[in-house]
């Protein structure tokens, strides 16, 4: 059982009517960005409650609450999300803010001397990954499958995270049948195999965080190269085709909480909501880098919106692939992630 603690004291939000008695203090462990940095420098604030931030890599901030529910309010994996449901394991519940997306598939780093000119060479081959579970891994090998023909199945996956500060060991997983996934071993690490030649492709690679031991930066060695030479066009074919800018975090926060305080959950979607606003323009330039101005599937107003009815399709298609990879048992239900009053949003 995920850890749970009990619910800080705290007065009613001015924004429910009366006089303000005082404020929630909440801590909250999110990355500082364009969407999120106006909230966590209190520019914008939020109604009835001070935050107490801690800036965390997602990396970081991810175990520590899968593993120790560290904090009331927190970016999470929305793939490790899922599966704690799915096992009914965790204290927390989800608000419809979507801070980080990315084409994560277009990331895809291969040897150049792998024999691998197109995503369909892939199959046979040995591909590296921070964690099996994690959301960037589960839009890889939907994007590799449905778009490309090669199954999780037909790869060699091998797994950077070490067990102790895996996800999968904070929420009790363990792999999906039918596929092949070595861990790292210690003292070994992503960057290191792939420079020797001991992996032939990376499905992502995150380095330098308290879970993730590799150090190399590959950005610039010519031993190592993307597998779309035009990231940029591979995110706008997969877009205009699909419709899905893939979402990889969801705002959480403690049950115990929004059950004291039901005000809470629209309080944090609202001043996420006027977070993004206010960086709107890097926003979009931002967004646009991967999508860019022709690509008109994406809505020309918000590329990014926050909202369950406007990203119900992409999450559909998360809670689809996450029990097809077998990461799931059971579609989890929308009502299970979100609290309820947010599902109208």
């Amino acid at each position: 059982m995920l850890g749970q603690r009990a619910a800080p004291r705290g007065a009613l939000s001015p924004s429910q009517g009366g006089s303000q008695l005082g404020k929630l203090q909440l801590s909250i462990a999110f990355q500082r960005n364009l969407r999120s940095r106006a909230v966590l420098d209190g520019a914008v604030p939020v109604g009835g409650v001070e935050l107490v931030p801690s800036l965390l890599h997602p990396a970081e901030t991810f175990w520590r609450q899968l593993k120790h529910a560290e904090f009331d309010i927190s970016e999470l994996s929305l793939s490790s999300y899922l599966i704690a449901l799915d096992h009914g394991e965790i204290e927390y519940t989800g608000v419809p803010v979507f801070t980080s997306r990315r084409f994560f598939h277009t990331d895809i780093l291969v040897r150049d001397d792998a024999g691998i000119d197109g995503p369909g060479d892939l199959a046979g081959k040995r591909i590296g990954i921070p964690e099996y579970q994690q959301t960037g891994a589960l839009w890889v090998r939907a994007a590799l499958e449905h778009e490309f023909g090669v199954s999780p199945g037909q790869m060699e996956w091998w797994m950077g995270r070490s067990r102790d500060f895996s996800h999968a060991a904070a929420t009790g997983s363990g792999f999906p049948a039918g596929v092949t996934v070595h861990h790292v071993p210690a003292g070994d690490d992503l960057g290191s195999m792939i420079l020797r030649g001991d992996l032939d492709a990376l499905g992502m690679y995150v380095r330098g965080t308290l879970v993730d031991r590799s150090s190399a930066d590959l950005e610039h060695d010519p031993r190592v190269r993307k597998l779309f030479p035009d990231p940029v066009a591979e995110g706008i074919r997969y877009i205009a085709k699909t419709g899905i800018y893939p979402i990889n975090h969801t705002l959480v926060v403690r049950r115990s909480l929004v059950e004291r305080y039901p005000w809470l959950p629209q309080n944090l979607y609202d001043a996420f909501v006027g977070s993004k606003r206010a960086g709107e323009a890097q926003l979009r330039a931002d967004a646009f880098d991967y999508v860019a101005a022709g690509a008109m599937t994406v809505s020309a107003s918000d590329p990014m919106p926050y909202g369950f009815k406007a990203n119900g399709h992409v999450l559909e298609a998360l809670r689809q692939y996450s029990l097809e990879q077998g990461l799931t048992t059971r579609l989890v239900g929308f009502d299970e992630i979100f609290a309820p009053a947010m599902l109208d949003l």
